[in-house]
């Protein structure tokens, strides 16, 4: 196996682990049971359980939420109607076990904000740029008549943000996938305010 897959199966390994269990309850022992490697190669990638715990948050949560939330925002003419596509395809694709074990960015920012200043300012950056991704598109939309002139995109896209991560922990309190879509017509309700 080359370094890069070795590497891999690492990250995806532990990303689910995490999933499940939160960064505290990763275990390192459990990593290389699953994966079948000896501690000399995780350590080959990862120092330390912090240090692949960060990776995973930035290689792979992070990287998914740009590419399923931020990314397609560039592809609608109309911010709400790609913002409101996204809900639906989120809640449509992603299974039901994903939606139980809840959002791993909004689970690791409740675990980890409190008590790791490095997880929570890697998170605190993050959402920064998901929040401005919107807001762009928000604005996009002002300047193309279809969103109202006075809406303020980026306390408009904190907010989304907010009801897009509330969506998710809704649905894993409830442990029933359509806690989400029942917050996705209430913030298709609000977003029907912004529109001229």
């Amino acid at each position: 196996m080359s370094a890069d897959n070795t590497r891999t199966k690492i990250l995806k390994t532990a990303f689910n682990e995490m999933h499940r269990h939160g960064y505290q309850g990763l275990r390192i022992n459990t990593i290389l049971e699953i994966t079948g490697l000896k501690k000399g190669a995780l350590y080959h990638h990862f120092t330390s359980k912090h240090e692949l715990g960060l990776a995973v948050l930035e290689e792979l949560i992070q990287k998914r939420i740009t590419d399923i939330w931020i990314t397609p925002l560039d592809n609608f003419d109309n911010p709400v109607e790609g913002l409101m596509s996204t809900f639906q395809n989120v809640g449509e694709s992603w299974g039901d076990n994903f939606f139980a074990l809840g959002c791993p960015l909004n689970n690791l920012a409740q675990e980890m904000s409190p008590i790791d200043d490095e997880f929570r300012g890697a998170i605190e950056v993050f959402m920064s740029k998901w929040q401005k991704a919107i807001s762009i598109a928000l604005n996009r939309g002002q300047n193309e008549g279809l969103i109202k002139d006075d809406v303020n995109c980026l306390e408009t896209a904190r907010f989304i943000i907010t009801v897009i991560e509330g969506a998710f922990g809704q649905a894993k309190i409830t442990q029933d996938k359509e806690a989400f879509f029942m917050c996705g017509k209430q913030l298709e309700r609000y977003l029907g305010t912004l529109v001229t």
